[in-house]
Formats: C-alpha cells, structure tokens, sequence
C-alpha cells in the first residue's frame, strides 16, 4: 500500500470517532506511557490535534512535575524548531492552525530525554507515517544522536497513536525515520 492509500485509509477510520471519544481512547494510552517519563526530565512533546492522542492535559501535568516541555513550532515549509512551554498562555495559533508554542527557543538538544511523537500510522518496527509534509523527519535527523542519554530512559523516540492506527507495515524510504517504542 502506497502511504497516501495509507492515510486515506486511517484518516477514515478516525471519522468513525468523535473528538471525545478519541480523547477517552487516549487514557490508556497515556496511562502507559507515564512510567516511561517518571526518570525524564527533559521531554520534546506536542500538543494534539483534535485527532491525534490528546496530549493537553499530560504537558501541563508535566510542567506541574517540574519536567521541561518542549513543543515544536513549524517556521516554514520545510522547518521546525522547539520552544519551551510552561502552560496555556504559552500558545498561538500556528501554521495549519495548530497550537504552537511561543515560549523561548530550546537548542540544548543534548538534554532532551525522551521526544513523543505523532503519527498518522505505525509498524512494530517503529515505522512511522506522518502527515506527509516531512517535518518530523528532517528535525529527528537533524536531531540525530544528541539526545541525553539517561540509562534509565530507554525509549528515546515514542510514537503515539491508537490501536487502529498500528498497521503490519509502513511503507518507508529512505527519509523516514522510525521510532524506538510505539504506544
């Protein structure tokens, strides 16, 4: 399957779905995630989008840790970086219309602990889809090996989705970069 066939297929799956239900389908999955985090202090997060795992009130509970959020924001149409977020007022209304953060410019990428990432679909081999714009896999592999390296910390890269969004395979080349864990 091609990965546009692919996202067709998912993005009518999700229809199937309303907001708040996706919202209730996310509490296991972040239920599961937690231990993952309880070691990281430094966490690359996002902030969903009506479809995706909501991650909203996980980051605030994050920041209320005293853990430091990491929020993309997208400056062009090739281009992402990371700015810090210490809570709501901390977003705008981005490109794509999605809430993107405001906060100060993070570079330090070395003590990022763990990044959670979206995707439209994912493999068992971490392959992951996006929306097809590329942005997440020009930042990872630009990213690269600079990420922390706390032993306790395992899973440096984790996709999240929904169950309905695991497939047997991603269709992948070679810009595409997979993922350590997906939940």
């Amino acid at each position: 399957m091609r990965k546009e066939e692919l996202r067709q297929q998912i993005k009518q799956l999700k229809r199937q779905f309303t907001p708040a239900q996706l919202e209730e389908l996310s509490l296991p999955i972040l239920a599961r995630l937690r231990p993952l985090l309880a070691e990281a202090k430094t966490i690359m997060a996002y902030y969903s989008l009506p479809d995706e795992v909501c991650t909203h009130q996980l980051i605030d509970e994050l920041v209320a840790e005293g853990k430091t959020v990491l929020l993309p924001k997208v400056l062009d149409d090739e281009t992402m970086e990371l700015r810090r977020y210490t809570g709501r007022h901390d977003l705008r209304e981005g490109a794509f219309h999605i809430m993107e953060p405001i906060g100060a410019l993070f570079t330090a990428f070395s003590t990022i602990d763990v990044a959670l990432i979206p995707g439209v679909a994912f493999d068992a081999f971490g392959h992951r889809l996006g929306r097809g714009r590329g942005y997440y896999d020009r930042f990872l592999r630009a990213l690269g090996g600079t990420m922390g390296t706390v032993p306790s910390v395992p899973h440096k890269l984790i996709g999240l989705c929904f169950d309905f969004q695991k497939v047997p395979e991603v269709p992948v080349d070679a810009n595409d970069i997979p993922v350590d864990m997906v939940i």
